[in-house]
């Protein structure tokens, strides 16, 4: 390494790199990864080196579905917070998603207030989605050349009234827009109809909820969805899949050269429908966590790469708005803070490797967002690590979680993969539970 002038040198045992796990030291300079080289190379003159021993050197994940809620309803969750929780859980880059904060992300001046209110309180690298509703086609490339990384859309109603869904006419105008300038748009997938047909019936019985969100409502909406995208030539990203019975229409649609990706979330992967207690609306989310078959068939539409990543869907509320009745609570669920070991816990027991993980949470991710110096540890990307003690285990305490309401479904639950750290562009920014000051950077989109 002549002339370089390496500040920081990484070690362990097991490096998840884009070519496998090898023991290797990562050499750092001015945060960027300068190189990727065997174990024992001999450390240049006057770098500190931080050896991890048999402690997993993961790429820093990369989680492109948050909803952070700043500012405007910052009780429900804040950019101090969830980028709080982000770097704890492994998290190095979140793209917050354009809804649930007021004003919406709608317009550049919205934009720029969101921008305004992260930058002193950003944890970990932040950048945001932009939102497609009925009345901002205008708006959408302005939006785009301002820096967002894509556009969200619903196509049933979201939740909160300034951010209305898109009926079919207004979805094809929306994607044309956002096609003519090589856009890409993310969507919440249930139709309306199907849902206004399915039976809605309040209590506390998750049974009665789960039949008001049927599977009919996302398949039929994803199948129109692709329609749309491959008489458009769109790219199109369809959020948290929940049904399986999708799968075969998307890996269909990839074959004929559809420009179609998938995301899953870490509770459709790990939680089911048959272990949901009646009146734990901590569990409800939309669309909703299914039974155990369907859990299987999406494990098996990430081995075989239809469904492309998982991201977290991070939605938090405040704890009186999760009552006890489905109908009426809040559907979200809060997991920033533990999406990669409940993800590991799983996978590792259905004989994946943390290269799956790595792949699935940091490296495809990166590439939907285009976060070219995201996602891998090789040179020439930013220096973001987490370093994860994989075989150990921990017990969930909500009191112990850094997201601003500790509501969360995996209470009590035992997960595999303790969090050692986290590091950003070559600094630790998070160890053992404590967080460093605030050094995130507010990330455009690659021009």
């Amino acid at each position: 390494m002549s002339g370089v002038d390496v500040k920081l040198v990484l070690r362990s045992t097991r490096v998840v790199t884009p070519e496998g796990t090898r023991a290797a030291a990562v050499l750092v300079t001015g945060g960027e990864i300068e190189a990727v080289l065997p174990y024992d190379t001999e450390v240049p003159g006057g770098a500190r080196v931080e050896d991890f021993g048999d402690d997993v050197l993961l790429p820093g994940l990369v989680d492109t579905h948050v909803h952070v809620n700043d500012p405007g309803r910052t009780e429900w969750e804040g950019f101090w917070t969830a980028t709080r929780a982000a770097a704890a859980g492994g998290i190095t880059t979140l793209l917050d998603m354009p809804l649930n904060s007021l004003p919406p992300t709608t317009t550049v001046e919205h934009l720029r207030v969101k921008q305004q209110v992260a930058a002193p309180k950003a944890h970990v690298d932040t950048g945001f989605w932009g939102g497609a509703i009925p009345s901002n086609t205008k708006d959408l490339r302005p939006l785009y050349e301002a820096g967002v990384f894509g556009f969200k859309c619903f196509l049933s109603p979201s939740g909160v009234e300034e951010f209305p869904e898109l009926d079919q006419e207004q979805l094809a105008r929306s994607m044309a827009e956002i096609a003519g300038f090589g856009g890409l748009l993310i969507v919440h997938a249930e139709d309306p109809h199907h849902l206004a047909a399915a039976p809605q019936r309040s209590g506390e019985k998750y049974a009665d909820f789960l039949a008001s969100r049927p599977r009919d409502a996302e398949n039929t909406a994803i199948e129109g969805l692709i329609a749309h995208a491959k008489r458009l030539n769109a790219r199109i990203h369809v959020l948290h899949l929940s049904s399986s019975d999708a799968l075969p229409l998307i890996a269909e649609a990839k074959r004929e050269g559809v420009r179609v990706t998938v995301e899953s979330c870490p509770h459709f992967l790990t939680l089911t429908a048959e272990e949901v207690p009646d009146g734990a609306t901590e569990f409800k989310c939309c669309p909703p966590i299914r039974e155990a078959a369907n859990q299987d068939t999406l494990w098996a539409g990430l081995a075989d790469g239809t469904i492309d990543c998982i991201v977290s869907d991070h939605s938090p509320c405040t704890t009186d708005l999760k009552t006890p009745d489905f109908a009426s609570a809040w559907g979200g669920i809060s997991s920033l803070q533990l999406g990669l070991p409940a993800v590991w816990t799983e996978a590792r027991r259905r004989g994946h490797t943390l290269d799956d993980v790595a792949r699935w949470m940091s490296a495809a991710p990166a590439s939907l967002a285009g976060l070219t110096r995201k996602g891998a540890i090789e040179a020439g990307r930013d220096a973001d690590f987490a370093v994860l003690a994989p075989d150990e285990t921990f017990t969930v305490d909500p009191a112990g979680l850094f997201h601003r309401n500790q509501v969360t479904a995996y209470a009590g639950k035992t997960l595999h993969g303790v969090v050692r750290s986290t590091w950003l562009r070559g600094a630790r920014i998070a160890a053992d539970g404590v967080l460093a000051e605030p050094t995130g950077r507010l990330l455009e989109r690659d021009r």
